[in-house]
């Protein structure tokens, strides 16, 4: 037995007013590391969807940002994040995403991905389309960079090193309208698949980040690959380009010739 997208989507509201009403107590935060924040709505929110999983598909296997690989069945797969920009939600700030994915025999069948503070719930399934609240969304029709809105993130461990993506935001500020830096990567990519920016690119991602947006994106008529043609975007560290098919060549061939410079 398969889930159904309305399954996982009433799995995800329920997830959604549990986060809502966590911020507003007296949130519990701890370090995972230096600039790397868990609290205990990523804790209780990713029990509570591995919980559902298990009650509907317990032969099904599990990946998830706090607790890792469940399961051994990698023939029916989840992703799940159960607070996708902690840092935003621990300071308050309304920008974050609970994302949830399903992979049958590694093919990304069924996303969602919810904005709680705005009440946003972004969706997607293979071969059906995107939606958001329900209501179809596309990718946007712009054609150039310089009318683009950008959307990228820096990871901290990084930024001293060649990977920081310091150069490539740089180089695609001087090209696009304009560069966001929004803090969850879900969403992000969710943005881009309906229309209110034209590209994402992030470096050291995980594939919980990232799995439902990529089918999102792809449903929506955008392009989603790796960052270098290399590596995978569900496995291991994830470097990721997600874009409107116009945009798409323009960041890639931009973003490789600033690589070229570093190696």
């Amino acid at each position: 037995m398969e889930p159904r997208l309305e399954q996982v989507m009433e799995w995800v509201k329920e997830a959604s007013a549990m986060a809502q009403h966590l911020r507003g107590g007296n949130l519990r935060v701890r370090h995972k590391s230096k600039a790397d924040l868990v609290t205990e709505a990523d804790t209780a929110i990713e029990s509570f969807l591995i919980d559902k999983i298990n009650q509907n598909f317990p032969d099904h296997s599990v990946n998830a940002e706090e607790s890792g690989e469940h399961g051994e069945d990698q023939d029916h797969q989840w992703f799940i994040d159960p607070i996708d920009g902690t840092l935003n939600y621990a300071h308050g700030l309304p920008q974050y995403a609970i994302s949830v994915a399903y992979a049958q025999k590694g093919a990304l069948r069924l996303g969602v991905i919810a904005n709680p503070p705005m009440a946003e719930f972004f969706s997607a399934e293979a071969g059906k389309g995107a939606w958001l609240n329900g209501a179809p969304i596309r990718v946007s029709d712009t054609r150039e960079l310089i009318d683009s809105m950008l959307i990228t993130g820096f990871r901290h461990h990084l930024i001293d090193t060649p990977r920081s993506n310091i150069n490539n935001f740089v180089r695609l500020s001087r090209e696009a309208q304009v560069i966001r830096r929004l803090g969850a990567a879900a969403l992000d990519i969710a943005y881009v698949a309906c229309g209110r920016a034209e590209g994402f690119w992030e470096i050291a991602l995980n594939p919980w980040d990232v799995a439902a947006g990529i089918l999102m994106v792809r449903e929506a008529g955008g392009v989603v690959s790796t960052l270098y043609g290399e590596g995978h975007l569900l496995r291991g560290e994830v470097d990721i380009l997600a874009a409107n098919q116009e945009i798409y060549p323009k960041m890639q061939a931009i973003l490789a010739e600033e690589r070229s410079k570093t190696l």
